[in-house]
């Protein structure tokens, strides 16, 4: 087996480009290796990377997230989806020691150290030389509990330009170069406001993740990786989370360009706790399908204005079925459709109309970051069985951990709106609230994700087996 961590000293190296491409060229036999499975994670909360590698590597990509899991639990999620695997590839947030606290506990650092990884520092070479050197020096010696088993230079201004930083890294240090990536505008993609372009609504991500590849496997020692990241210690996993016996639900999840934010371990956290989940096109689609729950996840639905505004009957369709009381959960963009309109670059269109409020979207990012709510007594999930909580030490309200990152406000919501989380850190809605409870909908900026604090996927399935129950309606058809 195999098993490393691809890290910087800064963010915006390069490593995601990098990183996309390992993935695809180790999982392939067309360039002069055997093909691997390779198991792609990324460490953070992120959405964007996650499609990426799981689209280059062939199999869904987990994130690995300090804040929402404790250490056990990232031990094991790493376990759980890496034990059958090749080759495991984490890429890593921001720079190697870049953290939160001046300990650096939910570095990339520490979580190399926690899961015992080989790390792979890439480099942005353009304009360095000699300088090089105490870079790669102080990285090793600042901490002497990480590996850093080789560097990939990155950004190169030329062969001759290579050449230099290959003769001062063999003269002033033991650590190996495994590649030289020279600049080149083809391995750039398509950047947006919030990062990456999402691969599920680029049509030609295939053939570009091809080309990343076939650029990376040219300029990597693929070889040299794999022996210096090569391990006999197995993985071993804890038992996994027996399938829930109750009878299964039908959940509607929108999944196409303009919504496509959904971890992969929530996905199936919602297949264990007894939903079946159906997908529709929100671009597409007319109506919704039978369903007894609907997920509407984050996305870039402001980017889709027109097409969404167009597709009046599926509008139409999911505003009478929430207010008649179809169980509905809304992150971010999900809240963005939702409501009355979002506005974005002089152009204003109708949505869903659902929330009485509209969205403007601002140049700069309104919430960011990680966040912390405490749930009160509206939310709808809050009595249904099994949901933990991420507790703080002591006696007192069991919190919430997730994350926010959004350039829209809400706007024009009436006085007496009903929220389901107070907000103890980040911003939310409006800096107090988060969680628009309206129906039977919750609708929040913040995204959860399923972990032993946070089981929100089994919480909203058993929700919405007990309002299939309360309305004495049979559950939708679910395929066999």
């Amino acid at each position: 087996m195999h098993r490393f961590l691809i890290s910087a000293a800064h963010k915006s190296s390069g490593k995601t480009t990098i990183s996309i491409g390992l993935a695809a060229a180790l999982s392939s036999d067309k360039f002069g290796q055997p093909a691997r499975t390779v198991q792609p994670y990324k460490k953070g909360p992120d959405y964007i990377d996650p499609l990426w590698l799981s689209v280059a590597a062939g199999r869904p990509c987990y994130n690995l997230d300090f804040f929402l899991s404790p250490d056990g639990e990232l031990r094991d999620q790493f376990a759980r989806h890496g034990h059958d695997a090749e080759v495991c590839l984490v890429e890593g947030n921001k720079g190697l020691y870049d953290g939160l606290d001046l300990e650096g506990s939910n570095s990339n650092a520490a979580l190399a150290r926690l899961l015992d990884l080989p790390v792979v520092l890439v480099l942005d070479a353009r304009g360095m030389t000699r300088g090089i050197a105490p870079l790669i020096l102080g990285y090793q010696t600042f901490d002497r509990n990480i590996r850093i088993a080789g560097v990939i230079l990155n950004r190169l201004g030329g062969r001759r330009h290579e050449a230099k930083l290959r003769a001062v890294i063999e003269h002033y240090t033991d650590v190996p170069v495994i590649g030289a990536v020279q600049e080149d505008a083809e391995l750039a993609l398509v950047e947006r406001h919030l990062g990456l372009m999402p691969v599920n609504e680029t049509a030609e991500a295939e053939r570009h993740i091809a080309a990343i590849g076939r650029r990376i496997a040219d300029q990597v020692d693929l070889a040299r990786l794999l022996a210096i990241s090569h391990t006999d210690r197995p993985l071993s996993p804890t038992p996994p989370r027996q399938p829930s016996r109750e009878a299964p639900v039908r959940i509607a999840i929108a999944r196409d360009a303009a919504f496509g934010f959904y971890y992969a371990d929530d996905l199936d956290a919602l297949a264990a706790a007894g939903a079946q989940t159906v997908f529709f096109d929100t671009l597409k689609d007319s109506r919704l399908p039978p369903c007894d729950g609907l997920l509407i996840g984050g996305g870039f639905p402001e980017c889709f204005l027109e097409q969404l505004e167009a597709n009046v009957s599926l509008r139409a369709d999911i505003r009478r079925a929430i207010e008649a009381g179809l169980p509905t959960y809304a992150e971010c963009g999900g809240l963005m459709y939702l409501a009355r309109s979002i506005e974005w670059k002089d152009r204003k269109a109708e949505m869903v109309g659902v929330i009485p409020g509209d969205i403007t979207m601002h140049p700069r990012p309104v919430g960011r970051g990680y966040v912390i709510l405490e749930a009160n007594d509206r939310h709808p999930w809050r009595s249904a069985q099994g949901h933990g909580s991420a507790a703080v030490a002591g006696s007192g309200p069991a919190l919430l951990h997730g994350h926010e990152f959004h350039y829209s406000g809400l706007t024009e919501l009436p006085a007496d709106t009903g929220y389901a989380y107070a907000v103890r850190r980040g911003h939310g809605i409006d800096g107090r609230h988060d969680g628009i409870v309206l129906h039977r909908l919750l609708a929040s900026y913040t995204h959860l994700r399923a972990t032993s604090g946070c089981d929100w996927p089994a919480k909203f399935v058993q929700h919405v087996r007990e309002c299939v129950a309360a309305d004495h309606k049979e559950p939708a058809p679910c395929s066999p």
